[in-house]
């Protein structure tokens, strides 16, 4: 690992722990040159995965579009910031834990739903309600009495 300071390759490693319930590892190193100690974080290298959406076009994904959507929906309910990363956390191990290259919006948005759904039924209700575009009144009634036919 390369000095920030000297620039030296060779350095030791002083203390390891693990961070962010174990999904990186902070390292603190010493420079063999200069003496001086500096942080490196090690993380599991993921593979890149592409959301296809419903017209076909392919972007990559973006942990900040997924938080948004959840965020939005969330929105004065009585639901903490870590319960949403949490929720979103999840969806992110079960899109890793396919190995596919490639997933669909619309898999992604069901990971969602069936966190939200656990936390808070009327989040819920609100990301149902604008991931699967409710037309009118009648398909939102039917996505309510069929979460309270569910109870």
């Amino acid at each position: 690992m390369k000095c920030p300071y000297c620039g030296c390759e060779e350095s030791k490693v002083v203390d390891s722990r693990p961070t962010d319930e174990g999904e990186r590892i902070r390292r603190r190193r010493e420079c063999f040159n200069c003496s001086k100690r500096f942080t490196t974080y090690e993380i599991i290298e993921t593979t890149p995965v592409m959301i296809v959406k419903r017209d076909n076009s392919r972007e990559s994904y973006n942990r900040d579009k997924l938080t948004n959507g959840i965020l939005r929906a969330c929105e004065k309910r009585p639901i903490s910031r870590d319960e949403i990363d949490s929720v979103v956390d999840k969806v992110e191990a079960k899109i890793q834990s396919s190995m596919e290259r490639e997933v669909s919006s619309k898999v992604v948005g069901e990971y969602a739903m069936e966190y939200l759904k656990d936390i808070d039924e009327v989040a819920y209700v609100r990301f149902v309600s604008v991931y699967r575009q409710f037309k009118d009144i009648h398909s939102f009634l039917e996505e309510l009495n069929r979460l309270v036919s569910e109870k």
